[in-house]
């Protein structure tokens, strides 16, 4: 058999091709790891974004909600100040009621409040917020404030030895109205405070309203 011989610019020309498809390789191989990675990135940002607002969500549910319903607070802030006299409740037992009973003038009436008292004279201060109804110097009752406050909710503050309010002034919880004092219905108290609350126009006993939500009452 004759041996064919191959023409001299077949070897340069094969040489050239074999370098061309290995750089094609190289180039698509890369390519693929390319694609490969930015896809892994893509889902790795995905999955972080998804995180942060589930964590987000978390955070916010987290925070606790403020309530502006006002809590109704004590007429006066002395922790040594004790009841001297109790509300007239009709379902209390005798004794508890014999001690409820006001003697004044030769006649017994039934307390429509609650006195508060000790030996020094303490500062007396609104219940809630409010606007101040009336300010009178009783003979009988001695100084007394009126005070009107949301919901169909009004204090009286009676006895008082001082007041540093007056008609139509604007009051916050907590602030200081005046002094507790004496007063010529209940001699034998001495130093105390005469306290009332309305609720819808019917007296009711503070001592079953205290540290209550404004808007919880009924």
């Amino acid at each position: 058999m004759r041996k064919r011989k191959l023409k001299p610019f077949v070897v340069p020309f094969m040489y050239v091709a074999s370098i061309a498809m290995l750089l094609a390789s190289v180039y698509c191989i890369e390519r693929l790891v390319n694609n490969s990675v930015f896809q892994s990135d893509k889902v790795d940002h995905v999955e972080e974004v998804i995180l942060n607002d589930e964590e987000d969500e978390v955070n916010s549910s987290d925070v606790p909600v403020v309530s502006t319903d006002p809590i109704i607070g004590r007429p006066y802030t002395n922790g040594s100040v004790k009841i001297v006299r109790n509300y007239y409740d009709y379902q209390a037992d005798s004794a508890t009621q014999e001690g409820s009973i006001v003697y004044y003038g030769n006649t017994y009436m039934q307390n429509s409040g609650v006195d508060y008292g000790m030996d020094d004279e303490f500062e007396v201060v609104s219940i809630l917020d409010g606007t101040v109804m009336e300010v009178i110097d009783d003979e009988i009752m001695g100084k007394t404030v009126k005070i009107k406050h949301s919901n169909d909710l009004i204090s009286v503050y009676q006895s008082m030895g001082s007041v540093d309010v007056s008609e139509n002034d604007t009051v916050t919880q907590g602030s200081i109205i005046g002094k507790s004092g004496e007063a010529s219905v209940s001699p034998d108290l001495g130093n105390h405070l005469h306290f009332e609350l309305y609720y819808q126009g019917s007296v009711v006993n503070p001592e079953n309203y205290y540290d209550k939500l404004l808007g919880e009452l009924k």
